[in-house]
């Protein structure tokens, strides 16, 4: 498997720095014996050969010890300057390296302080103990280029930095989309399990009395024997309509050519309170002011909450009658579901480890609205929940975008 360049230096730094510490003093070499034009070489070659191999053996602890590097590569280079050598490009050579490796690896703050420390050191070396005949301008301006290095250094830090902001965010936003992803599925995930509760306890519910009730009519009352079992027939087969188009929805995730079985709403209310007389239930649906359309999840939602409250009348209440009341007002649907009856206690209720009035609840806020639910003042119990008649903005993660997100199947 091949590296990329960048990978192979991190691993070979060692090497690297040795290469580069020798390369530096190949160039520095020669500045010991530069002189300027007519002028004879005042001081031997070998000190400043010396002092230059001394600076480029620092270099190899640039990446460990950037600080220490330039302070040994500064002391040889006003060693240079004292001893007379001329002050060119080459000779300070080191302390230009440590340079850029420091201002590569600290803040700019640093970098810069090092570097003035070192220019301030080298001119006034030079300028004490230097070639008198050295022109002054030459003197004060050949450690310019410390700048330079240290310059470059700090450019190559800020775009590293640049960099690792870049790879940072596209980091982020990977693990924001996936982290959207999950919740969306989490989301879906929970809205079918209570379509499902919905669906499978109101029919079951509404089965199991409609058999009882074949059972009790079979021997003295055949007729409504009868009756009662095309009722449970149509219950059942209810059941299955409204079971497989829930299930539906995960096989046609990722199939958009099939269209989808329409969800039910406000406008089946009257064939679902009619499905409640073969249980002994009389559900009267009645509304107060101009009906709106409501959008299309908080029509579901006030499906589902009169159906869930509807069965809970028959399975805990001991009443024969039930109330569904839709008002409407300019922005909102208050719909109330009631009954007269004698309601279990709600100990009862804890204890049986029911999830109706919770799942309620739930899907209300979903929708932006709020559920209350209760005893009657005057007996009975009651549910009430108020619902946006228009869609409530979600608030989007930033950079969130559309996901194809596959819906987790049931586990039996």
């Amino acid at each position: 498997m091949t590296s990329s360049p960048q990978q192979l230096l991190r691993n070979h730094s060692c090497a690297v720095d040795s290469v580069v510490a020798a390369a530096v003093f190949v160039c520095s070499v020669p500045g010991s014996v530069f002189v300027l034009p007519g002028r004879d070489p005042d001081v031997p070659w070998w000190p400043g050969v010396l002092l230059a191999g001394a600076s480029c053996v620092a270099l190899v602890w640039r990446r460990d010890r950037p600080r220490t590097t330039v302070v040994m590569t500064a002391v040889c280079g006003a060693g240079m300057a004292a001893l007379g050598y001329f002050v060119p490009v080459l000779l300070p050579a080191p302390l230009m390296v440590a340079l850029h490796s420091l201002a590569s690896r600290t803040r700019r703050r640093t970098a810069n302080s090092f570097a003035c420390a070192a220019i301030a050191l080298l001119v006034t070396t030079e300028l004490a103990a230097g070639p008198g005949d050295e022109p002054l301008v030459l003197q004060l301006f050949s450690p310019a280029w410390l700048l330079l290095a240290t310059s470059l250094g700090t450019a190559s830090r800020l775009q590293r930095a640049c960099l690792e902001a870049v790879r940072a965010r596209a980091e982020h936003a990977e693990r924001t989309r996936e982290e959207e992803a999950r919740r969306r599925v989490a989301e879906e995930r929970m809205r079918i399990a209570r379509d499902l509760h919905d669906v499978v306890a109101h029919h079951l519910v509404l089965a199991n009395l409609q058999a009882s009730a074949v059972t009790r009519y079979l021997p003295a009352r055949p007729e409504q024997a009868e009756a009662t079992a095309a009722c449970l027939t149509e219950t059942t087969a209810s059941a299955l309509r409204e079971l497989k188009a829930t299930v539906g929805l995960l096989r046609q995730a990722g199939n958009t050519e099939q269209p989808a079985c329409p969800a039910p709403g406000i406008a089946s209310l009257p064939d679902l309170a009619a499905s409640f007389h073969g249980a002994g239930l009389r559900v009267t649906v009645t509304t107060v002011g101009a009906p709106s359309p409501l959008s299309a999840g908080a029509d579901l939602t006030a499906y589902r909450i009169v159906q869930e409250a509807l069965t809970n009348v028959t399975k805990h209440a001991s009443t024969g009658t039930a109330e569904v009341r839709l008002t409407y007002s300019p922005d909102r649907l208050i719909l109330t579901v009631a009954n007269g009856g004698t309601p279990a206690p709600a100990d009862s209720r804890r204890v049986s480890g029911g999830y109706g009035l919770v799942g309620m609840r739930e899907r209300a806020v979903s929708v932006g609205g709020l559920l209350h639910a209760g005893p009657r003042p005057r007996g009975g119990f009651e549910v009430v929940a108020e619902l946006p008649l228009r869609p409530v903005p979600r608030e989007e993660p930033h950079g969130a975008t559309d996901l194809h997100i596959p819906l987790p199947c049931p586990v039996a």
